[in-house]
């Protein structure tokens, strides 16, 4: 069995962090085997290294190798990609097609992004997994195929599942051996050794002198959080090696090129979608405000006919203030009409009677003025609903709105006119 720094050097590994060691041990330990292995890692981590490691200690090695990006396969193809399809299976199905899956008999496939399966394609791999057996698109006939499956997904797998969107036997399936690589912000050691490597590939592929770093950018090299990881180090390697003309890079050079210095820092949130929230925070808060005015002026008029229908006039007298007040404020809530309704004050200045009002009749003249103007409301009120709905072909949303009320309260005056 080759050492994991020959295996490292062999497939171009750069770096001594420990975790990465055992991740690359792990791998030289399961490949003679036919066990599925699932690698997991953040996007740019070099996952696809592993795979490759598997097949070739494998004594599959000389069987095909087929890696599989099922990110990029579209959703209504990806089956017939994986399975092959029969002439005639769909529309453009002109011939007949072998799978990945017949192709890569007796070798291995690497499935990468495997998160990003449909539930539909994930039910045939898992029958695929457990008994070497698939259907083509468009067959019924079941065929069989030896293959060894690595898989490798950057999705936090539990968090899928208990999404729904990943199965939880297929997961279990995959993983029997699972493989973690570490992002390269916990290789601080490793950083500086992948930069040199990449600087010396770019100076070649260029024809340039390497670019080499100061001690100040070596360090802001490796404080920095790296969230693209390594295939983000590659690519700054290569802007710094085409675009600085001075090979010795400072590290206010350095700091030019890398972006978001503060991205481990909390994220901030766009000027829009605060301002998207909010508006339909307002409009929650807006409705939840109308109803309860609704309610309190239910519960006014409720208090307003208590005091009235009470049989103690000395109660009422005392109250008298309180209903006046009370009839205020439900007119000022009315709908302001074309041709506005005499006020409660302008109906109390019409001209004295010419037969002099006793002092215990005043109250009793003033109840009946109210009363009066009451019932007149409650007409007009009535004729307005009547009219609004049937402009508006029974729709209670428009009606309440064109009104200025809130449907709930417009459902409350239906039921009580019984409209």
């Amino acid at each position: 069995m080759e050492s994991v720094q020959a295996i490292k050097q062999r497939f171009g590994i750069i770096g001594n962090e420990p975790k990465l060691n055992r991740s690359v041990e792990k791998a030289i330990q399961v490949a003679p085997t036919d066990i599925s292995v699932l690698v997991t890692g953040e996007s740019g981590v070099g996952k696809e290294s592993i795979p490759k490691i598997i097949h070739s200690l494998s004594h599959r090695k000389h069987g095909k190798y087929i890696a599989v990006n099922c990110g990029a396969i579209p959703e209504g193809t990806i089956d017939s990609e994986l399975f092959g399809h029969e002439k005639g299976a769909f529309t453009g199905a002109t011939q007949t097609r072998n799978g990945y899956f017949e192709v890569a008999n007796g070798g291995t496939i690497f499935l990468d992004e495997v998160g990003e399966l449909p539930l539909t394609t994930q039910v045939r791999l898992l029958r695929v997994l457990e008994n070497g057996e698939f259907i083509k698109v468009g067959s019924s006939k079941v065929q069989k195929t030896d293959v060894r499956i690595v898989a490798a997904t950057n999705v936090n797998m539990f968090e899928a599942i208990k999404k729904g969107k990943f199965r939880e036997d297929l997961y279990y399936r995959l993983s029997t051996i699972e493989i973690l690589l570490p992002p390269l912000r916990n290789r601080k050691e490793d950083i500086h050794l992948l930069f040199r490597k990449f600087a010396s590939d770019f100076a070649m592929k260029y024809k340039m002198p390497t670019i080499r770093l100061s001690d100040d950018a070596v360090l802001l090299l490796e404080k920095y959080h790296w969230s693209g990881n390594i295939r983000q180090l590659r690519n700054i390697a290569e802007q710094i090696s085409v675009l600085e003309q001075n090979r010795t890079i400072s590290g206010a050079t350095l700091h030019g090129y890398l972006p978001n210095m503060g991205s481990n820092l909390p994220a901030v949130i766009s000027a829009d979608k605060k301002e998207s929230d909010f508006s339909n925070e307002r409009e929650i808060l807006y409705k939840v405000l109308f109803d309860m005015k609704s309610d309190l002026n239910d519960l006014k008029k409720l208090t307003m006919e208590l005091m009235q229908n009470g049989n103690n006039q000395q109660v009422q007298k005392d109250n008298e203030g309180l209903i006046q007040k009370i009839y205020r404020e439900e007119e000022e809530e009315k709908i302001h009409f074309e041709k506005p309704k005499p006020t409660t004050t302008e109906v109390l200045q019409i001209p004295a009677p010419q037969t002099p009002i006793k002092e215990d009749d005043k109250y009793h003249f003033a109840e009946e003025i109210e009363e009066e103007e009451t019932l007149s409301l409650h007409d007009k009120e009535l004729e307005l609903i009547k009219k609004s709905l049937e402009r508006h072909r029974g729709k209670r949303k428009a009606a309440a709105e064109e009104l200025g009320i809130s449907e709930r309260t417009l459902y409350r005056k239906i039921k009580q006119y019984d409209l």
